[in-house]
């Protein structure tokens, strides 16, 4: 650090304000009035030169700029509510102007003054007292403003924040659908619990984990893929409404729409099967987008999107009709696998033809689903946690409700029937043992539990990061999480 011209000449600067100055670079805190936004908004009706001394403002925040370092300076302030102009003079500050004329760009400092316009128009700060909060010692990087490198953007967020700071948006705008999500629930009567991130035996979803040790028991856990054997073992005990929205951790790649750890919201409901918790899913998704948004239309890049209750209902193998113009419930294996040839679409081990109806479907009709639509009515195969369909058992009681091309959400009647759920798993272990990373491995104390009785019981999970990502328009998933799983850099 010491050999960076840069960083040597604000060392120094930081040893004359200590030593020459006398003054504490990094005080323990500082009194605010008032934010730079309202100031702004509490100044809009100055006429220009128009100066309110009556009143005196205290603000802190980050210097972003500054101009003129003579017996007067011009500078701009950020603050987490925006930015504004402040003015300093060597003869309204007396002696703290030999501070000032140590500061540099990215030092947070503390200001009191009062507010007026300048000829020019812009609401200013006069400063009256000057006070240092933190010397920095790393200049911003180069070209700052409007920082675009989104790979350092995501490695280093706290610059993003500081250069990009209309992304601060995104993420207050997160929190609040987030908060809308625990609102709706918390007025259907469910409960938020919280089940364990570090698990012995990991399930729930199709999914590999990532597994740690625990030194203390010389023992092996896996983090959480899904939290849904937890909520169901609530369920089992008593409770009939419960959810939790936390982090899932899947051993996979990341794109636009996939990161190793991402935000879920599972709920669970007893006495309820897949057909509410579709409505459940419209509701939440209603509700959130009127309380953050004011509205039900959104755009995302481009494309105007409607969460309007009731959404669209196919089956999958509807869906596949309807957008590949073939009816697999008509087809034979032999058939299936030509189609596939014909698009490409690579099947890996022993043929299924569940699977295979569940693949076509992925490759070729997902990224069709624009405006919301559940796509219900999932081969049997495709999870070994659902009840079969109380009219084809073919089929499980699934719905994934679809947005933008994206599954956003994932749901099922689940199954409580202890020794159909054992021979299931059963099933799942073969497969892991045929050296499918992804199957499900056999929990004896989950069948234990539902041999205890669950009741009938409707379960959902909704992406939250996707959900976010539709909410702000924003490009890829990256953009919804502060600190997005990164590859390690490159020297």
């Amino acid at each position: 650090m010491e050999n960076d011209p840069l960083i040597v000449q604000r060392l120094e600067k930081l040893r004359s304000i200590r030593e020459e100055l006398g003054v504490n670079p990094y005080p323990y805190s500082y009194r605010q009035t008032s934010s730079a936004s309202q100031i702004l908004e509490e100044s809009n009706n100055l006429e220009k030169e128009e100066k309110r001394e009556s009143k005196t403002v205290s603000v802190a925040g980050r210097i972003i700029l500054l101009r003129g370092m003579g017996k007067a300076s011009f500078g701009h302030l950020q603050d987490a509510s925006g930015k504004i102009q402040f003015y300093v003079r060597e003869d309204e500050v007396k002696e703290q102007y030999k501070l000032f004329k140590k500061l540099d760009l990215g030092d947070i400092i503390g200001m009191e003054g009062f507010v007026f316009r300048t000829k020019m128009g812009e609401i200013t700060i006069w400063v009256k007292n000057l006070s240092l909060l933190t010397k920095t010692l790393r200049p911003l990087p180069e070209k700052w403003h409007g920082l675009q490198d989104k790979e350092l953007r995501y490695r280093k967020r706290y610059l993003d924040l500081i250069a990009n700071p209309e992304i601060k948006k995104v993420f207050v705008m997160r929190s609040k659908i987030i908060t809308a999500v625990r609102e709706i629930l918390n007025a259907k009567g469910f409960i938020e619990v919280e089940v364990p991130l570090l698990q012995p035996i990991y399930g729930g979803a199709n999914a590999r984990p990532f597994k740690t040790h625990i030194n203390a028991w010389n023992m092996d856990l896996f983090l959480s893929i899904s939290p849904e054997l937890y909520l169901k073992r609530l369920i089992i005990g008593g409770f009939e409404k419960v959810y939790t929205i936390g982090k899932n951790f899947r051993n996979e790649g990341s794109d636009k729409t996939h990161n190793p750890e991402f935000t879920m919201m599972e709920c669970y409901q007893a006495y309820a099967d897949y057909n509410e918790m579709m409505s459940l899913t419209e509701e939440i998704f209603e509700y959130a987008a009127k309380k953050v948004l004011g509205t039900t239309e959104l755009i995302y890049q481009g494309q105007k999107i409607s969460l309007k209750r009731p959404w669209k209902k196919l089956s999958m193998a509807e869906a596949i009709k309807h957008h590949v113009g073939q009816d697999v419930t008509k087809m034979s294996d032999k058939e299936l696998k030509q189609l596939m040839t014909n698009y490409n679409i690579e099947y890996e081990g022993d043929f299924n033809k569940g699977l295979a109806v569940q693949l076509i479907f992925e490759e070729l009709v997902e990224d069709k689903l624009i405006q919301p639509t559940h796509i219900t009515d999932h081969p049997k195969e495709s999870t070994p946690l659902c009840k079969l369909h109380r009219k084809n058992s073919d089929l499980i009681e699934r719905f994934e409700p679809f947005i933008n091309g994206w599954e956003v959400g994932n749901a099922y009647s689940e199954l409580n029937d202890p020794i159909l759920q054992k021979d299931l798993l059963k099933e799942q272990v073969e497969k892991g043992r045929g050296g499918d990373e992804e199957s499900h491995p056999m929990d004896e104390d989950y069948i234990e539990a539902l041999e205890h009785g669950m009741p009938p019981t409707g379960g959902l999970g909704i992406g939250i990061d996707r959900m976010i990502m539709l909410f702000t328009d924003s490009e890829t998933i990256r953009d919804v999480i502060l600190f997005p799983t990164m590859k390690p850099k490159e020297e």
